[in-house]
């Protein structure tokens, strides 16, 4: 990204952020685990195409603070709203995985603040057993549980990739050899989405819901964009072959038809 980090000032402690471009502002968030920098082929476009699209680091992630005392869906909601107040506009959220839950609750909190959602590869509620999750807990514990998050972080991508994927996924594993970092990102893998669920019925802004269609999150990813997408009445993009990243992914096309719906939201159509 060619904008220097910046910071927002919030209660426990400071996120990091990044702001490019000018025009309607857009407010990207990532999923657990992962960085800013994940969105960095989208801002490029969104500037290209005329707006202010900003970047955020999760509580903890990157290089935002590890000194809060929550770091759900409910907490990511409040940064959301707190950093459009912040950069003085109503915001477009996109939201990668758990982000997009939290750009859910922020629209049924604060419709006043959010012109739009679009929610890729969007953990709106809970999926899979208590049992998997138990497990996946005790392996992250474990002193290889940073090796294990790699692996299956690897895992989540099934299409082509950009080039400079490689060198990300490594800056994500030297960044979680911190031990508070590696602490804060075991508070984000335990987020109850339900929140996001129960918050469905007050959004009232429009949406896009984004999915690959192998995304292995999901026992059946086309059914769950569907089954969302109904909650919403909005339309979806389903990405053929694409896994939990279809923005990092399969970005140049989609993210064109992801503008188009942008323009319409931010009546530029």
């Amino acid at each position: 990204m060619n904008s220097h980090t910046r910071f927002l000032e919030r209660p426990g402690g400071r996120l990091a952020f990044t702001v490019t471009g000018s025009g309607p502002l857009v407010i990207c968030a990532p999923g657990m685990g992962e960085l800013k920098e994940s969105y960095q082929g989208v801002v490029s476009r969104l500037e290209s195409a005329g707006y202010r699209a900003a970047a955020l680091d999760l509580r903890g992630h990157g290089e935002s603070d590890t000194t809060f005392d929550t770091y759900d869906n409910t907490a990511l909601a409040s940064d959301y709203l707190a950093l459009a107040r912040h950069l003085g506009d109503p915001a477009i959220l996109i939201g990668s995985s758990m982000a997009a839950g939290a750009a859910v609750i922020a629209a049924a909190l604060s419709p006043q603040d959010v012109r739009g959602l679009v929610l890729a590869g969007p953990f709106v509620r809970n999926s899979g057993s208590t049992l998997s999750k138990a497990l996946l807990d005790l392996l992250l514990a474990r002193p290889w549980g940073r090796h294990v998050w790699r692996m299956y972080y690897r895992s989540l991508f099934k299409g082509s990739t950009p080039t400079w994927l490689p060198a990300h996924q490594d800056n994500i594993h030297d960044t979680l050899a911190s031990p508070d970092r590696w602490r804060t990102f075991r508070a984000t893998t335990r987020t109850d989405h339900s929140p996001a669920s129960e918050a469905l019925p007050q959004v009232s802004s429009p949406a896009l819901v984004v999915m690959g269609t192998g995304d292995p999150d999901w026992k059946d990813p086309v059914a769950e964009a569907t089954w969302l997408s109904d909650k919403l009445g909005c339309p979806q993009i389903l990405v053929s072959g694409a896994g939990h990243y279809p923005l990092v992914e399969d970005p140049n096309e989609l993210i064109n038809q992801m503008i188009t719906h942008l323009d319409q939201w931010s009546e530029r159509a």
